[in-house]
């Protein structure tokens, strides 16, 4: 059975947690749990930046078409990694989870670097996957449930989008690491995968004095716990300056349980939150095949049609980078404001047109490889915002005791579906050698942001604002 007793308590602690002003204990948990996504940002950059310098070692010797299963190697431990740790999240509590999925990262991606073979390579790069894929749910669900409702559209995008300040680090780590005049290639791609491996050990310990979730701690039975981990927050707030007036919540009442069942999950999904989940679905299969796709194989581009040499091609991810992390930081403060569904659905689709509109010029050989750069930048300006908002739309429009299992079942769905297939797909057009091909491919991409954005604006839910419980009623929940 689900529930760890019979008996019905109240509680004002969602109320509480949503009443509390920005603080310096908000700043420090975004920053050491939002780092997910810089090392993801940092393992991908790696993974095209590098894609060169694997091709070309003695070792190695990887094709166009081995760099592109690498990269999916990558995302399929993400689907699977997402999924399990996704479901023990939502029973064994968010701090566990956080701490287990980086180490398994800091293993993986440490043991990268010392790859002897292409199998070797594409399995630590799975295993990789599968930490940063299990790190996503635990991490979206506890910053999620400890951020103000009024502050949280914009702290998840920019926590999103911090994927690119990952990226930037990665990309300078390879300009330097790939100069052979600096280390020898063979070690320097090696020595760049242990840029992660460093910065996970450090942010290692940053998250030792995080708390557990108080509401995950509610909903199973630890409500003694629950206040001390809130009272805790609320005296760091006061001790900071902030001033917390003492006035009643609104509280709510609630059947405390120990796990959920697989079958009220799946009816939740299918059944209850339908029309929600299709909106997911949507969103999260078209950004995952549209950056990952381009992304993946972002260096191949540079090499195969503008002849950029691959100790050369941070050079043109830095400023791709930034425009990708400016996007969320300046649009992220109008989904609070104008919407949901109005932001969701614009940035989904200008990033549609865009690709379209510069894919062509790029079929027609129009774009330099400095105009491409900019278009790129104009792209994903726009797109970053918007995949930022597929993370923030699958974690804040279902239950509480399922909000870990959603986030991986449709980040495993979407990249499953978006996000392997795309590299692989795109890096057998570029071993074609024609623009043609590889427009058709980009139409693929810029189709699906497109019809996502439609759906995204006639049905979204309006969270804006709205406490998490009012947005999804939690299952432990009753009158």
């Amino acid at each position: 059975m689900p529930q760890s007793n019979d008996v019905i308590v109240e509680t004002d602690i969602p109320a509480r947690l949503d009443s509390l002003p920005w603080g310096r204990f908000h700043t420090l948990v975004v920053v050491a749990l939002g780092v997910t996504w810089i090392l993801d940002g940092l393992e991908v950059t790696l993974a095209g930046t590098v894609s060169g310098a694997l091709k070309a070692s003695p070792v190695l010797q990887l094709t166009n078409i081995e760099v592109g299963l690498a990269g999916s190697a990558y995302l399929a431990g993400a689907v699977l990694g997402a999924i399990f740790f996704g479901w023990l999240t939502d029973r064994l509590g968010r701090k566990k989870l956080f701490f287990i999925t980086l180490t398994v990262y800091l293993c993986a991606t440490a043991a990268t670097a010392f790859s002897w073979s292409f199998a070797s390579f594409a399995v630590f790069r799975f295993l990789t996957g599968a930490g940063i894929g299990g790190e996503y749910t635990a991490i979206n669900s506890t910053i999620q449930e400890l951020v103000p409702a009024r502050y949280r559209g914009w702290t998840d995008l920019v926590v999103n989008g911090s994927f690119w300040v990952g990226a930037a680090l990665g990309a300078f780590g390879a300009i330097v690491l790939l100069d052979a005049a600096v280390i020898d290639p063979e070690y320097g791609w090696r020595a760049a995968f242990l840029i992660g491996a460093t910065l996970a050990l450090v942010i290692f310990f940053m998250r030792l004095w995080i708390p557990e979730s108080p509401r995950w701690l509610m909903t199973h039975g630890r409500l003694r716990e629950a206040e001390t981990v809130v009272a805790g927050i609320e005296a760091r707030l006061r001790s900071d300056g902030h001033v917390l007036v003492d006035k009643p919540h609104p509280r709510v009442r609630l059947r405390p349980r120990r796990s959920t069942p697989l079958r009220e999950v799946a009816e939740a999904l299918v059944r209850r939150y339908r029309q929600r989940a299709a909106v997911g679905l949507s969103l999260m299969v078209a950004q995952a095949f549209f950056y990952n796709a381009i992304f993946f194989t972002y260096a191949l581009v540079l090499g195969t049609f503008y002849g950029v040499a691959p100790e050369h091609v941070g050079w043109y991810i830095l400023p791709f980078a930034l425009g990708n992390f400016l996007g969320p930081v300046l649009l992220g403060r109008l989904f609070d404001t104008l919407g949901r569904r109005v932001m969701i659905g614009f940035t989904y689709i200008v990033s549609g047109l865009l690709l379209a509109g510069s894919g062509y010029l790029f079929a027609l050989g129009l774009l330099t490889v400095q105009t491409q750069t900019f278009a790129w930048m104009a792209i994903f300006f726009f797109a970053s915002a918007a995949a930022s908002s597929a993370y923030l739309t699958v974690s804040e429009t279902f239950p509480l005791e399922i909000r870990a299992l959603a986030i991986a079942v449709f980040y495993a769905i979407g990249t499953g579906v978006g996000g392997v297939i795309g590299p692989w797909l795109f890096g057998f057009l570029i071993d074609t050698g024609s623009r043609q091909s590889l427009f058709a491919g980009y139409l693929v991409g810029a189709l699906l942001m497109i019809a996502a954005g439609i759906i995204a604006l006639r049905f979204a839910v309006a969270a804006e604002r709205r406490p998490l419980e009012e947005v999804a009623t939690p299952l432990a929940f009753t009158e």
